[in-house]
């Protein structure tokens, strides 16, 4: 994007995000397309002031809480920038040497955790069936803290990868994408593929293809999913993309053949992930 500062200021006064003040982000299909479009625009104001050496610091003080039950280098470093950026501080929580590991619930951690908090990141994707089922708890008991009076503000919960989504790398991927293609409406009938690739590493959780097909098929872009035969993604997250493909004016298909989905593609997307039996309801995709 090269548009100037106050342009896209005045383009993201036009759009309503007002229902994301103050709320959880966990997926990026719970979000509308306009809330979706406001993120973007953000990102780039915050781009641009960076670049211009302007404060973006609305924070006197404040916690950025981290909760990284599995490991992280990209994402846990994009954190703590984000944080710093805005001004706050960030603290990390590391479950073993918490109250957590002698049997504190999930409610007094989360309520602990909270105070001088503005926002609580989780990196929880171990475990299918588990991730995303865990932040959502961590968000209804700080919410039952505030709603009694424990907490004097109520801290947003965001998802830094889950078992289903992950959503702040699914939407750093689609605004290069932007940016590559000089705007989010020539991103409309460009071809992704979103391929499966070995990797001698453990196996990694399918969040990434998930968030990827889940995020792109919704701006009219035409997704391709291949992978092997047991790599199939959750059924939910395809029949998300099939719909969104359907309102958006893109498509979205799969095939077992990685040379088929290159064929004629603008942008492929290599990752491995786990086989879906083989992490199991419940069961670490890390035992693999």
């Amino acid at each position: 994007m090269k548009e100037k500062m106050k342009d896209l200021i005045e383009r993201l006064e036009g759009k309503d995000t007002r229902n994301m003040f103050g709320k959880d982000f966990f997926l990026t299909w719970d979000k509308s397309r306009e809330e979706l479009d406001g993120l973007f625009l953000t990102a780039e104001i915050l781009r641009k002031m960076r670049e211009k050496n302007i404060s973006s610091r609305i924070f006197d003080s404040g916690l950025a809480v981290s909760l990284f039950r599995d490991n992280s280098t990209r994402t846990r470093f994009s954190y703590a920038s984000a944080a710093n950026l805005l001004g706050l501080e960030v603290q990390d929580l590391d479950e073993g040497k918490s109250q957590i590991a002698h049997g504190e619930t999930v409610r007094e951690t989360a309520n602990m955790i909270s105070f001088m908090a503005d926002v609580i990141g989780i990196r929880d994707d171990m475990y299918i069936g588990k991730g995303h089922t865990y932040m959502k708890e961590v968000a209804q008991a700080v919410q039952q803290g505030y709603d009694d009076g424990i907490l004097e503000q109520r801290p947003t919960v965001v998802n830094l990868q889950c078992d289903i989504d992950h959503p702040t790398q699914a939407l750093a991927d689609f605004l290069h994408l932007i940016n590559h293609f000089g705007g989010v409406e020539n991103l409309k009938g460009k071809k992704i593929a979103m391929s499966w690739a070995y990797s001698p590493s453990y196996g990694k959780p399918l969040s990434v293809p998930q968030g990827v097909v889940g995020l792109m098929t919704r701006f009219g872009m035409d997704v391709t999913l291949a992978h092997p035969e047991g790599y199939d993604i959750m059924g939910d997250v395809e029949a998300l993309a099939v719909k969104n493909a359907s309102a958006s004016g893109g498509s979205f298909k799969k095939t077992g053949s990685m040379a088929e989905a290159f064929e004629g593609a603008d942008i492929v997307y290599p990752k491995s992930w786990a086989p879906f039996k083989a992490g199991g309801e419940n069961r670490s995709v890390r035992e693999r």
